[in-house]
């Protein structure tokens, strides 16, 4: 059952990249035909067409791999030089990227021919631009709002509630290797102390608690101290005396990790033991909670993007050299899709699982809102550079009393375009490759 969850999770994370990326092509979509720009195609994924069907003058389609999409607008860049028109179709001369910027200029020609000037997209005034290129990384934060708002406001936050669920009968040595109390064990202090299922903590040792994780902390320091506890039952308050019993545990970190020692060895140290378990309850927390969660991780993530080449390398050394990998650094889709199969086959209630899936994937477009925002060709911030300059070019000129400039001819960027793609192929390969042989495993 495992096995088949694990799928599960996986194929639910492809629907939901395949989701985001169609979300992200319709905030393009939807500006540009309202801006009157001819769409000639609306993609999702790259490689063989699965299925397509035109509606007017665009063909709508699913392509075999779901790593991305497209749309295809008239007149993304300005067309040719009047004296190049003779070279359309054919080869540049003046080498390898010389080359690559001429056919560039002969498909973006192809998509103008035939199409009215007003109706292709490097005509457009620059704000209008900048909309269409925005729409899809827009569409992406939307996305994570929404899904972090079901998360929080909906589905709420998981929280340790003061109430008691249950009370341990007796104290087991941590190397007893049972679950069951024997004659021999000693009564656990929260059930010499009378504690009862449902009882609400109200303070410890004289401080008032909000949290479980409060009243937690004060007993786990307080081994072999008497402690009084008040505590609500029935609707009534009452007092009673507690004396943790001290227990040796394994020091763990903030991710829930042992803590090793100088020697290799985990550190062990002694703890204050009630023998009381939480009862814990999703709390539902107000609406703004999920543009707040979305805003905090576009800031999270910003941080990654930025280092991304150097977090890219750090992984790579950690995958050749055998260490851990930094569990808040880049992974691949697969490595998403890894950990949306531990999610699914995780031995947790459902709706964990589903919580822990909505987190996943508003992560995920937050990244990809983040990511495209990036000023670099091909990506949407490149676009959106383009027309901005374009913008400043225009101003400059009429400030000056000039004739308004040729419109920016972005194909002359496509050597930088060529090596930010490679770059990205790169790192791809990379975090795909540590992804399948170093995974980030988020039970550690």
């Amino acid at each position: 059952m495992e096995v088949i969850a694990f799928i599960i999770g996986i194929a639910l994370m492809v629907v939901g990249l395949a989701l985001s990326i169609a979300l992200h092509e319709i905030g393009h979509l939807v500006p540009a035909k309202r801006f009157g720009v001819r769409v000639g195609q609306y993609m999702i994924g790259f490689g063989p067409t699965l299925w397509s069907r035109r509606y007017g003058e665009t063909e709508y389609g699913v392509k075999a791999i779901p790593l991305g999409g497209y749309i295809s607008m008239a007149g993304m860049y300005p067309p040719s030089p009047a004296d190049r028109d003779a070279h359309r179709g054919g080869r540049a001369g003046g080498g390898f990227f010389a080359t690559m910027v001429q056919d560039a200029r002969s498909a973006n020609d192809e998509t103008v021919d035939g199409v009215e000037d007003r109706r292709v997209f490097y005509r457009l005034p620059v704000w209008k631009r900048v909309v269409v290129m925005l729409g899809g990384p827009f569409m992406n934060l939307l996305f994570a709002i929404v899904l972090f708002a079901i998360l929080l406001s909906g589905i709420g936050v998981q929280t340790a509630t003061t109430t008691v669920q249950s009370v341990s009968e007796c104290v087991i040595p941590a190397d007893a290797g049972r679950t069951e109390c024997t004659a021999d064990d000693p009564v656990a202090p929260a059930a010499a102390a009378g504690m009862q299922p449902g009882d609400v903590l109200v303070s410890v040792d004289g401080e008032r608690v909000e949290t479980f994780a409060e009243a937690s902390e004060i007993i786990r320091s307080s081994p072999g101290r008497q402690l009084a506890i008040v505590l609500e039952r029935d609707g009534a308050a009452q007092t009673v005396e507690l004396t943790p019993v001290a227990v040796s545990q394994t020091e763990v970190d903030d991710r829930g990790r042992p803590v090793v020692g100088p020697d290799g060895e985990p550190q062990i140290t002694e703890v204050g033991f009630a023998g009381i378990r939480q009862e814990v309850d999703y709390l539902r927390e107000p609406l703004w909670a999920g543009p707040a969660a979305a805003i905090e991780n576009v800031g999270a993530v910003t941080q990654v993007i930025w280092r991304l080449p150097v977090l890219v390398w750090e992984t790579a050394v950690a995958t050749v050299t055998g260490q851990e990998r930094d569990p808040d650094g880049p992974l691949s889709v697969v490595g998403a899709g890894v950990i949306a199969g531990e999610v699914a086959a995780a031995d947790a209630p459902v709706l964990n699982r589903v919580a822990g899936f909505l987190s996943l994937l508003a992560s995920l477009n937050i990244a990809l809102f983040v990511f495209n925002l990036v000023p670099l060709l091909p990506l949407d911030g490149g676009h959106v550079a383009v027309a901005l300059w374009d913008g400043i070019k225009r101003a400059w000129a009429k400030l000056r009393g000039r004739a308004a400039p040729a419109p920016v001819d972005a194909t002359k960027l496509v050597p930088v375009t060529f090596v930010v793609v490679i770059a990205l192929i790169a790192m791809g390969a990379v975090l795909i490759v540590s992804d399948v042989i170093n995974p980030i495993s988020i039970f550690g």
